[in-house]
């Protein structure tokens, strides 16, 4: 695995584990536990996973879940932690980077925002640029449904294209931040944003990200 997914995903299970099962995430409807299966199901039950994008699968994914969710939760933190099966795709090291890199620090973050005590992580250059570098090639289709056109930039004066369109609304923040905007986040995220006010409210309830 490579640098930043294992890390993201070592420490997405510490967070599971200290929240405990119960503990809210920011994804709407779920616990931790929730979140832990959702992880597991989709490294581990191909088969299923492919509901997360395709109606035709959804039956078989909701099963998967039900059957996750039932799990004890120690064992899905330690599928987590162990990461996926030998000849799954996501053990090659460039698939693993691409898909999990930037899942595992949403998820990370899905657990952290939700707590009443959590506190801004602090991410290190490297990893921010490789979000930014993500981000700029995600944009267009995580911005596809943005109501007004969407502009995300660094602090550094670094540009995005998210979603064409009029009036536009530019979101500025760290890439970490433009990233759990981008996925749906936006309440949680640390970011200011520029446009007209009926633009802007449109877009802090948009239903953004895959």
């Amino acid at each position: 695995m490579s640098t930043h997914a294992k890390r993201e995903r070592l420490l997405l299970a510490d967070l599971l584990e200290a929240a405990g099962p119960e503990a809210p995430t920011l994804c709407t409807g779920w616990r931790c536990r929730d979140l832990a299966a959702h992880v597991v199901v989709r490294e581990r039950r191909p088969d299923a996973a492919g509901g997360l994008l395709l109606n035709v699968l959804k039956g078989r994914l909701d099963a998967a879940m039900a059957e996750y969710t039932a799990k004890p939760y120690e064992e899905l933190i330690q599928l987590i932690r162990t990461g996926p099966p030998r000849m799954s795709l996501y053990a090659l090291k460039q698939i693993d980077e691409a898909a999990n890199a930037v899942e595992f620090y949403v998820h990370s973050e899905d657990v952290r925002r939700a707590q009443p005590d959590w506190s801004p992580r602090e991410l290190d250059r490297v990893f921010s640029d490789a979000l930014w570098s993500r981000l700029e090639k995600m944009a267009r289709l995580t911005g596809r449904r943005s109501p007004v056109g969407l502009v995300l930039r660094r602090p550094n004066g670094q540009t995005a294209v998210a979603h064409k369109g009029a009036p536009v609304v530019t979101v500025t923040g760290e890439p970490g931040e433009l990233t759990l905007f981008c996925f749906g986040r936006q309440a949680s995220a640390a970011v200011t944003l520029d446009g007209e006010k009926e633009a802007v409210a449109k877009l802090t309830v948009a239903e953004l990200g895959l």
